[in-house]
C-alpha cells in the first residue's frame, strides 16, 4: 500500500524549542490517525510540518500529496474571528476550492457542489448567509471543518478539531472522519481524549518523540502511556485516565542547540 506520511529521523523545532526528534515512521493511505500525548509533545507541530507550514530542520517527511494542488487540507484549531472582518459562512467555506483552482481561478459547477455537499455534512447550510463572528464556537468550528471537507483533499488534517464543542458539534465532526475514511481518504487528528482516539485506525502517541505507533489497542496501553505522560496516568476499574491539561498550556518541550543538532553528535 502506497504511503500518505513517511518520515525518517525527522526533527522540528521552532528556533531552540524542539518540538519532535528522531522521528521515523509510515502511514498508509486511506487510514484515519490519531496524534496524541501532552501538551507541547509535538502534535500541532508534526500536522503543521506535514500540511508544509512547518520546514522540518532535518531528517526527511515526504507527502505525496503535497505534489498536486489542493490535495492537503488543515483545519487549525478555532481562532477569534476579527469582527471587522466581513465574510459569511459561504464564503468561508468557498474559499477551500481556490486551493483547488488557485486564486485567479473560475469557480465551477462541481467546486459550488463541494461546497453544498460540506455546508450539509456538517449542518451549517442553514446558517450559510451568517457571518462567521456571529456564530458559537461550535458552529464556527463546523465551518472550518466544512471548510477542509470542501477542499476534498487527499490528505485531511484535523488539529483538536473536537476539544471542548457541544455533542451536537463533536458527533457531526467524528462522523465526517468517519465518512472521509470510508471515501478512502486519510486523516490525521489530534486529540486528548484517548476514547476518540480509540476510535482511529492507528494511534501515534508523541512525547517530542515517537513513543508507540501502532493500532489503538496495542498503544494505549499502560507501559507507553506512562512512558508519554509521566506519572500523570491513573488507572480506574473502567480503564486508563490521563491526567493532563485538555487544552493548551504555554508549555514547550525540551531545547536544542540554536544550530541545530550535529550530525553524528
Amino acid at each position: 500500500m502506497p504511503h500518505a506520511v513517511a518520515a525518517t529521523d525527522l526533527l522540528l523545532a521552532y528556533g531552540t524549542r524542539l518540538a519532535l526528534t528522531g522521528a521515523t515512521f509510515e502511514i498508509p493511505t486511506g487510514v484515519v490517525v490519531a496524534l496524541i500525548g501532552p501538551n507541547g509533545s509535538g502534535k500541532s507541530s508534526l500536522l503543521r510540518a506535514v500540511a508544509g507550514l512547518l520546514e522540518p530542520r532535518s531528517g526527511v517527511l515526504d507527502v505525496p500529496a503535497r505534489r498536486s494542488r489542493g490535495a492537503v487540507a488543515i483545519v487549525l484549531q478555532t481562532t477569534e474571528v476579527d469582527r471587522s472582518l466581513p465574510i459569511t459562512v459561504r464564503e468561508t467555506v468557498t474559499m477551500a476550492r481556490y486551493a483547488v483552482r488557485g486564486p485567479f481561478g473560475r469557480l465551477r459547477a462541481d467546486d459550488r457542489a463541494a461546497v453544498q455537499e460540506a455546508l450539509e455534512a456538517l449542518e451549517v447550510a442553514d446558517l450559510a448567509g451568517r457571518q462567521l463572528h456571529e456564530l458559537s464556537g461550535g458552529q464556527r468550528q463546523r465551518v472550518l471543518v466544512a471548510q477542509g471537507l470542501a477542499q476534498q483533499s487527499d490528505l485531511l488534517l484535523l488539529d483538536e478539531p473536537v476539544t471542548g464543542l457541544d455533542v451536537v458539534s463533536r458527533e457531526l465532526i467524528l462522523g465526517v472522519i468517519e465518512r472521509e475514511r470510508a471515501a478512502g481518504r486519510t486523516v490525521l487528528v489530534t486529540t486528548h481524549d484517548l476514547d476518540d482516539a480509540r476510535r482511529a485506525d492507528l494511534v501515534m502517541l508523541l512525547a517530542n518523540r515517537v513513543v508507540a505507533f501502532g493500532p489503538p489497542e496495542e498503544v494505549l496501553t499502560d507501559e507507553p502511556l506512562r512512558a508519554a505522560y509521566g506519572g500523570r496516568v491513573l488507572r480506574v476499574p473502567e480503564g486508563v485516565i490521563v491526567m493532563d491539561d485538555p487544552h493548551h498550556a504555554h508549555h514547550h518541550g525540551p531545547s536544542v542547540p540554536a544550530e541545530g543538532p550535529r550530525r553524528g553528535a
